[in-house]
């Protein structure tokens, strides 16, 4: 069994060199690859940017442009910010509080166990709450929109509906999200990142160091 290529990203340089030397003691079966270097990577130990709330920019495009399995390694397991990323796309997670055989054990589990035919969420759709309300995805589109600061007649000319089709769309979301008023449909939307599109996404996202 060849050992696993692992690149370690966080934007706490301690954190990459203490999580590097407990894996180095592993090298039978974790081969460190410097993130910098264009070398093949099976996994990626994602340091989980637990001060910083909502939704992880950098990550969400790291998922979605290399194909290597992303684990994200935090230091508190239940941290809203680790919900985030599963949510995003993230293949598991483990603990900085793991002794290194645990953490070994944990990236040959998850990588071999990964569900390589499982679909990213859309952008601005990595929420983890976004499931539990139950919105189709038509409704999910409209109330994207209304986030984004459309109004009823530019969703339908969007989407190539009729206002008529909009209007019930907002009702049945604004019901299932426990909203009355556009306002409040907007910060819910925001709150639960809807206001996140690809442009923007790239435009922030920066190497992670």
């Amino acid at each position: 069994m060849h050992p696993v290529r692992t690149a370690i990203l966080d934007e706490h340089e301690i954190d990459v060199a203490g999580v590097s030397a407990v894996l180095g003691r592993f090298d039978d079966r974790i081969r460190l690859v410097d993130p910098t270097q264009q070398q093949p990577v099976d996994v990626i130990l994602y340091g989980v940017r637990e001060q910083r709330p909502g939704h992880d920019a950098e990550l969400h495009l790291l998922l979605r442009d290399q194909p290597a399995t992303v684990i994200v390694l935090g230091w508190g397991p239940d941290a809203p910010q680790v919900d985030w990323a599963l949510s995003c796309g993230a293949h598991g997670r483990l603990s900085k509080t793991m002794t290194g055989e645990q953490i070994v054990n944990g990236v040959e589990t998850i990588h071999r166990g990964r569900d390589r035919s499982a679909v990213l969420p859309l952008d601005g759709r990595c929420h983890p709450g976004l499931l539990d309300v139950g919105l189709t995805p038509r409704e999910l589109e409209v109330l994207t929109l209304i986030t984004r600061g459309l109004t009823n007649q530019e969703i339908a000319d969007e989407i190539f509906i009729s206002i008529n089709s909009v209007k019930t769309y907002v009702r049945t979301a604004y019901r299932k999200i426990g909203v009355l008023r556009r306002a409040q449909a907007v910060s819910w939307g925001v709150q639960h990142g809807l206001a996140v599109e690809t442009a923007g996404v790239r435009e922030l996202a920066a190497p992670v160091v």
